[in-house]
């Protein structure tokens, strides 16, 4: 289990530090990308991660990888992790980054699913709409997923919103079973 206040505490000191150096924006790119590649899965995550591995040779790794790749603050960054054995904590660093990251511009993350790709129209008033309501700006990232049938699934930090076809026959389902009524 990752402890998301360790991870915490590492993306606040990395944000930090960027922040002195003006590349908030670049540091956190450079960290998510790094994860991506990382990944959660693989010969590659699993080489990162293995505590047998000796720490000079993972740190020699990353640095002739990264090093003029990604920002001076990312690689150290990982390397302070590899440093400390921490190297499990990366995803939960750059998500806790990344929210960091939202909250100094006044944004907010929002997910929105659809059974299909909203047109622009759609798009704007669905969003002016919430950026109003809630008086924030909001990061979107959109998915179509056809299992919905119809309607949107949104989720805004930690609040999910269902007002699908799909959730609605879910929750008409479960109330037809706690009546006795199936």
């Amino acid at each position: 289990m990752v402890n998301r206040t360790l991870a915490r505490r590492y993306a606040i000191a990395a944000i930090a530090v960027a922040r002195e150096r003006g590349v908030v924006e670049r540091v956190g790119a450079d960290l998510a990308a790094v994860a991506r590649a990382i990944g959660p899965h693989g010969l590659v995550h699993d080489f990162f991660v293995a505590p047998v591995i000796e720490r000079r040779e993972k740190e020699r790794v990353l640095t002739q990888s990264f090093e003029k790749r990604i920002d001076p603050v990312a690689l150290h960054t990982l390397l302070l992790l590899v440093r400390k054995r921490r190297e499990a904590l990366l995803g939960a660093i750059v998500e806790e980054y990344l929210a960091l990251e939202r909250a100094a511009r006044g944004a907010e993350s929002l997910a929105i699913e659809s059974a299909r790709a909203l047109d622009d129209a759609e798009y704007r008033a669905l969003i002016g709409k919430l950026e109003h309501l809630y008086d924030k700006k909001f990061e979107v990232t959109q998915r179509v997923d056809a299992e919905l049938i119809g309607g949107l699934r949104l989720l805004l930090a930690d609040r999910r919103i269902d007002a699908t076809v799909a959730g609605r026959l879910d929750a008409l389902a479960r109330q037809l079973h706690t009546t006795g009524s199936l």
